[in-house]
């Protein structure tokens, strides 16, 4: 029971997960300000390795400030919520084994579920704002939302039919089993669609629309500040770590590697970690090459080249598995 217990506070729980939250910060601040011709952080810390943990402590010694037209509760209640399901759903990653801290049969959907919450956060966090630019761009968050969360199922889902199984356990054993066939056949289609998918759901360029700084003044984050603002790019930070850890698990195997008898641990999270910094980095390529989209673009896109694909992918992953 206390074993348990300290997985999920420190190793691989709660502790370590903020913990590399920050670093996959600093490694995306870092490579996008490279394939940008820039430095990056370089100030907090050997090669600036602690300016994200530097820009958190100085946004939580902020004052804060509740806007008098804002809705209280949400207001003081979303800020809190957001890092919390995002920290939760961190749980099911398996990182230092074949299972994560929180395994069950069926995990694969929850996951996808605690995503679409976090997206009704951001709603509800702009709506209680009541600020126009912060309401406007909880709206092109919900109308986002529309767009890409299918797509993201349906890549998903596809590896589950493959494996055939819904939980992230059974996709690691299916792996383990059949090789690089999850890699190098289909998935191939899958892993794109989930990458494009993932970009929209992290609002992060081509689709970072709900937040759009030259048109609407950074959409429904506008009013936060200080201790608010903190947590939400604390949220931020934990979805980059749940999303590149998703994608290593579903489409590269995620913890599995050449072990060694008594460090398997190790080299479960190490192997982990690598995979889900490649994947990372897939994601900070795409930020750093395209351009914003419109929200018409984004949505067109999303009905005319993810979801024909992602439907064509399961329904093939179906036939052949």
């Amino acid at each position: 029971m206390i074993e348990k217990i300290l997985e999920a506070l420190i190793f691989p729980g709660a502790i370590f997960i903020l913990a590399i939250s920050l670093f996959y910060e600093w490694f995306d601040r870092k490579l996008y300000a490279r394939l940008q011709n820039r430095v990056g952080p370089h100030l907090a810390g050997p090669f600036g390795l602690l300016q994200p943990f530097a820009d958190l402590v100085k946004l939580l010694s902020k004052e804060d400030i509740v806007p008098r037209a804002a809705d209280g509760f949400l207001f003081t209640l979303t800020p809190i919520l957001a890092p919390t399901i995002i920290l939760f759903a961190c749980m099911f990653l398996p990182i230092s084994g074949l299972s994560g801290v929180i395994s069950f049969r069926g995990d694969l959907i929850a996951v996808m579920a605690i995503l679409s919450i976090y997206t009704i956060m951001v709603y509800l966090a702009g709506e209680g704002s009541n600020n126009r630019f912060a309401s406007i761009g909880a709206t092109r968050a919900a109308l986002q939302l529309i767009g890409y969360e299918i797509p993201l199922t349906l890549a998903l889902l596809s590896v589950a039919v493959a494996a055939g199984s819904l939980s992230l356990h059974g996709i690691v054993e299916a792996q383990l089993r059949r090789g690089f066939w999850f890699i190098a056949g289909l998935q191939l289609i899958g892993f794109a669609i989930f990458v494009v998918a993932s970009q929209a759901e992290m609002e992060r360029i081509p689709f970072d629309i709900p937040e759009a700084e030259q048109e609407i003044v950074a959409g429904w984050e506008v009013e936060y500040g200080g201790r608010r603002l903190a947590l939400f790019r604390l949220s931020k930070d934990l979805e980059l770590v749940l999303l590149s850890g998703l994608g290593a698990t579903v489409f590269l195997g995620g913890p599995l590697g050449p072990v060694i008898p008594g460090l398997e641990p190790l080299l479960y999270t190490i192997y982990f970690l690598v995979k889900s910094i490649i994947v990372l980095a897939v994601f900070t390529i795409v930020r750093a090459i395209f351009a914003r989209l419109r929200i018409d673009q984004m949505l067109s896109f999303s009905w005319r080249w993810l979801m024909p694909p992602a439907m064509i992918l399961i329904i093939l992953t179906e036939v052949i598995a």
